[in-house]
């Protein structure tokens, strides 16, 4: 994009646009150049059924990712509803075909945004960068099971969501507190298709994590469910007994001997039994004598 001044000590204040893929570590080298297609095929498309000129916005390569910056005489409001209508659109246009889904976690904000030669730079950048990199953001596209979550800033929600408009509901973006490294700053997440995000289980942000660090570890799988399931059991055994169970390391033992579990109903746990004779697991209905 052309600019009237390339003077990097002159501000101007623009929209500032994060998109980041979910987990693109875990792409290998020959995927990763067609993840990077789809990203670029869905913002772009989204640029265009938007009305915005792709020559209008700067947009930089991060990767796993597309910065982008908007100059203030487009509008915040067509980019915050209408474009991520059609992103959102896209992205499940693209997704159709896919057997693992690309994700994208999307955050905008408005500041002062410096241009030089090489790209933009500022403290609205790092917030934004931070915004789209936080964990509330990761973790909501992983336990809600979505493709795209948006990530707002507070000033940005105040100044514009809030008041509603076309594609732009506020009551459908929830609240966090990020402790990021410049500090404690509040965020608004949104989900888009769906109602307003439960932020409350989703664990708090680590202060200091670096934009752009590891992709966190996959969520799920055989043995973290299992893990899952036993602190849950033994934390509601705990409760009942009035006692307090210590099992940190997720094994199903503590220093004081084996933790104990409580079951209810037809649910049973049995983890590093040994079992001396024969033994019946389960109850007996109906009439049927029990066999052990």
């Amino acid at each position: 994009m052309e600019h009237d001044a390339l003077d990097a000590g002159e501000a101007r204040y623009e929209l500032v646009i994060s998109v980041d893929a979910r987990r693109s570590g875990q792409y290998d080298d020959a995927e990763k150049p067609r993840m990077r297609e789809r990203i670029y095929r869905v913002l772009e498309t989204a640029f265009a059924q938007a009305g915005v000129g792709r020559d209008t916005v700067h947009m930089e390569d991060r990767g796993d990712g597309v910065l982008v910056s908007v100059p203030g005489r487009i509008a915040v409001t067509r980019l915050l509803g209408l474009w991520m209508v059609e992103v959102h659109e896209n992205l499940r246009e693209e997704n159709r075909s896919l057997l693992v889904p690309l994700g994208l976690r999307v955050a905008m904000h408005v500041g002062p945004v410096r241009h030089d030669s090489r790209g933009i730079s500022g403290r609205a950048v790092d917030l934004t960068c931070r915004l789209a990199d936080s964990a509330v953001a990761r973790q909501l596209l992983d336990r809600e099971r979505a493709d795209l979550v948006l990530a707002v800033s507070d000033s940005l929600y105040v100044d514009v969501v809030s008041a509603g408009g076309k594609f732009i509901e506020p009551a459908r973006f929830s609240r966090a507190r990020l402790a990021l490294k410049e500090g404690e700053v509040s965020a608004w997440f949104h989900l888009p298709g769906r109602p307003a995000p439960d932020i409350g289980p989703i664990a708090p942000e680590e202060p200091g994590a670096p934009v752009g660090g590891p992709p966190a570890a996959p969520v799920g799988g055989p043995e973290a469910a299992l893990a899952a399931m036993d602190a849950a059991l033994a934390a509601r055994a705990a409760a009942a007994a009035g006692r307090r169970v210590d099992d940190s390391d997720g094994d199903g033992d503590d220093e004081d001997g084996p933790a104990q579990y409580m079951a209810q109903g037809d649910l049973s746990v049995h983890r590093n039994n040994v079992y001396q004779q024969p033994v019946h697991i389960g109850r007996v209905t109906g009439d049927t004598p029990r066999k052990d």
